[in-house]
């Protein structure tokens, strides 16, 4: 038997829409695999009752099918599902991994990537890198149809779960389809700004290069109190603030020593709007890890 811890990830930080993405110190996902003639899954922890057991519906059902091994896989949701902290492709992620090494299939980290994205598509619908790169890779991603580019950046972070579902079907649904050219020089201005930060590990420019006008305001109209939150958290100190993934957790960047403040300026907004929230002071962290 093998255990991988894989962490909540990103995705997206507003201007890297289906590109960028983040692995989180916490929270995680823990899941262990052992060897089978047939797949078999167990699902303990965060939300565990609304997921499916059948492999053929399960993220890391298709994982082991992609890998061709058949293991009994028990997994331990630290990651609300439906919470825009990647909580399918951390499963995913860890799954991945574990298989990899349990059978010695000798498959990289980042041509792993493609294969958890396959066991999200379960989920999603759609086979995406953004979340399933950092939870396997760790630190900063870009993912493009070129492949994986990682960077170890260490940026602290604050990411707030309400206590709202957006799904990730829903979240896609209301993105739009066009944008103008000013939207678009915009966007990459800012995507380029946060790239440069990740590499400088500075907040500031992470923070001011997380801004998008495009898909975000869309998105934000599936969260309740969004405005407000963001609001607060600028004002006790973040740098950025944007949606994490389709939602609804949201994300911000900040410098050392101001995460207590931020998660209690979000957390008190959402109060404002009745909704209950919790609030992980986090950080940049580490890919899956096998124990």
């Amino acid at each position: 038997m093998l255990t991988v811890r894989a962490p909540a990830t990103s995705a997206n930080l507003g201007s890297g829409f289906d590109v960028f993405g983040v692995a989180l110190e916490r929270p995680a996902d823990v899941v262990r695999v052992s060897k089978a003639e047939r797949t078999t899954i167990e699902v303990t922890g965060a939300g565990s009752e609304y997921i499916p057991e059948d492999p053929e519906k399960n993220t890391v059902g298709a994982v082991a099918e992609a890998l061709d091994a058949p293991a009994h896989i028990e997994i331990d949701k630290g990651i609300r599902p439906a919470s825009g902290l990647g909580s399918s492709a951390a499963s995913a992620a860890a799954a991945a991994v574990g298989l990899n090494e349990l059978y010695g299939r000798g498959h990289s980290r980042e041509a792993l990537v493609p294969i958890a994205a396959k066991g999200e598509a379960v989920v999603s619908g759609d086979a995406h890198d953004d979340n399933v790169a950092p939870s396997i890779m760790g630190g900063f991603t870009i993912a493009t149809d070129d492949g994986v580019t990682q960077v170890d950046a260490d940026i602290p972070l604050v990411a707030c779960l309400p206590d709202i579902v957006v799904s990730t079907r829903d979240a896609r649904r209301v993105v739009p389809e066009r944008a103008g050219v000013d939207q678009l020089v915009e966007t990459v201005g800012n995507a380029a700004r946060l790239t440069t930060g990740m590499h400088r590990d500075d907040p500031d420019l992470v923070g001011a290069g997380m801004y998008d006008s495009i898909v975000t305001p869309a998105r934000a109209k599936l969260i309740d109190g969004y405005a407000g939150v963001r609001e607060a958290a600028l004002e006790a100190g973040a740098t950025g603030v944007t949606i994490s993934g389709a939602g609804p957790t949201v994300i911000a960047a900040c410098h050392e020593g101001d995460q207590r403040a931020i998660g209690s300026a979000m957390i008190g907004r959402f109060a404002e709007e009745d909704v209950e929230a919790q609030v992980y002071q986090t950080r940049i962290g580490a890919g899956a890890t096998v124990f």
